[in-house]
This record gives C-alpha cells, sequence and structure tokens, in this order.
C-alpha cells in the first residue's frame, strides 16, 4: 500500500511541477497549426468551388492516365460537363468518392438536366454497376469536381494510413509528442 501511495505522490508532484505558461503556449499553438491548416482547407474549397478539392486515386481503374497513390487536385465551375473530362463523383450510400473519365453527357434542353456516364479508362465497362440500385446516370449533384492537375504518387502516404490505421496512430502519436516536448 505505502508502494502505491509513494508512487501517486510521485506522479502528483511531477504534474505540480509542470509550469502552466509553457504549456499552455504549447496548447495554443497546436490549436493555431490545427486552425490554420482548417482555414487553408476551406480557402481552397472557396477557391475551387469543390466540397473536395484535393482527392487521391484509390484504385487502378484510371491508369494508365493516373495511377493509384496519384493526387489530383479539383476544380468545380458552372461551366457545362464534357465527354473526355475527368471528373470525381460521389454515389448515393458510399462514402468513398471515385475518380473516372466521362464518357457520355445527355442534356435536355426543357429542364437543363444534365446526365453523365462514367467509365475508367482502365475498366471495360461503364460505371452504371457501381451506381446506387436503379441509377443509371450521375447528375450534377453527385459529381464534386473535375481534374485540373495532379502530382504523381504523392498520396501514397495516405493509402497507407488508410489501409495500415495502426501507421496512422504512430505518426499522430509522434508529432503529438514532438509538440508537447519541444521547447519552442
Amino acid at each position: 500500500m505505502t508502494e502505491n501511495m509513494g508512487w501517486f505522490s510521485r506522479t502528483l508532484n511531477s504534474i505540480k511541477s509542470i509550469q502552466i505558461r509553457p504549456t499552455l503556449s504549447q496548447v495554443i499553438t497546436l490549436g493555431l497549426v490545427v486552425s490554420s491548416a482548417l482555414i487553408i482547407w476551406k480557402g481552397f474549397m472557396c477557391m475551387t468551388g469543390s466540397e473536395s478539392p484535393v482527392v487521391v486515386v484509390l484504385s487502378e481503374s484510371m491508369e494508365p492516365g493516373f495511377a493509384r497513390g496519384d493526387i489530383l487536385f479539383l476544380s468545380m465551375s458552372n461551366d457545362p460537363i464534357r465527354a473526355g473530362e475527368i471528373v470525381v463523383f460521389n454515389i448515393d450510400g458510399r462514402s468513398i468518392p471515385i475518380v473516372h473519365r466521362v464518357i457520355e453527357v445527355h442534356e435536355r434542353p426543357d429542364t437543363g438536366e444534365v446526365n453523365v456516364l462514367t467509365k475508367g479508362d482502365n475498366n471495360d465497362e461503364n460505371d452504371r454497376i457501381l451506381y446506387a440500385q436503379g441509377q443509371k446516370w450521375l447528375q450534377r449533384r453527385h459529381i464534386m469536381g473535375r481534374a485540373v492537375g495532379f502530382l504523381p504518387y504523392v498520396g501514397w502516404m495516405t493509402i497507407i494510413m488508410t489501409d495500415r490505421p495502426i501507421i496512422k496512430y504512430i505518426i499522430m502519436g509522434a508529432l503529438g509528442l514532438l509538440v508537447i516536448t519541444s521547447k519552442d
């Protein structure tokens, strides 16, 4: 019992010895870094008109144009969507966006509604099998953006952290320790 009290006493003294001002400064700095990243992300969203201005290619369906791990930069304008453009879209009921090429566009002159059919460059069939059950076309609301640029293979770290969450936690823990233990 006295051994436990000794450990408790040492732990309490260790906590009491923490200097409030440097610790508070580190917490505020961490908060500023996180909020700055969020502000930059929101700024990119406003500039590009896309809810997700940067995405990572997760499969080989767009090879040879885009490889797994490439980062795509997206933009979404009011310009009409054209066959041949590479778009990123969401399917109802799925959380992961898909990067594929537009192969057909049908615009209804009476309503202005646009229907789009897509296909991966490396796929044999169009994407109707990927769409929600009963859905034959994508509407503009499904499209997150058009690809306007890319960085090859830079997104592999995202894929690795998604496939192996323990790596994500190790990196986050190491960065957290770095912030907590830094003296500047």
